[in-house]
């Protein structure tokens, strides 16, 4: 059986561990490790990147260059629901920045926070290539597209 890490609050999985251990001496590796803890957790957390850091002995400095430098990277829990606004050209021209300003009142949180409750979090995104579909709100994997303002609501409870 393949050794678990335990650090403070986290533990990897055996399938994370060895994911690990198969990237540990590759080129690159060390973004397709992080991408690998993402899924594991839904973000990177501290004490994650801190085992991530003394498995591969580099410094935790470069583990968090890394994960600040990309956006896709998550450095605190988004919500069970994480709903994703697309602000690519498209989706802005016709009102994203709206969709915004619904879902930041409906929810009572800005984007990048998480609802009391820890069901959603919510985030714009700079493309998520359904331009004819604009404007565009993800959630999970479906894609809600020529959205309103009025639509929101529905949306939403969907999921509450």
């Amino acid at each position: 059986m393949a050794e678990q890490r335990d650090t403070e609050q986290i533990t990897f999985s055996d399938e994370l561990v060895k994911y690990i251990e198969t990237w540990k001496h590759k080129p690159g590796n060390l973004i397709m490790i992080l991408h690998r803890v993402q899924e594991e957790f839904r973000f990177v957390p501290r004490e994650a990147a801190d085992e991530v850091a003394r498995i591969l002995d580099v410094p935790l400095a470069k583990i968090y260059g890394v994960l600040t430098f990309y956006h896709y990277f998550k450095l605190t829990k988004p919500g069970k629901y994480n709903i994703q606004i697309c602000l690519g050209t498209a989706c802005y021209l016709k009102g994203a920045d709206g969709l915004i300003e619904e879902i930041e009142n409906l929810l009572g949180v800005s984007e990048g926070e998480v609802t009391e409750d820890e069901q959603f979090s919510f985030e714009s995104v700079r493309c998520v290539g359904c331009c004819g579909l604009a404007p565009v709100l993800v959630i999970g994997d479906e894609v809600f597209g020529k959205l309103t303002k009025d639509q929101i609501p529905g949306i939403i409870a969907k999921y509450q």
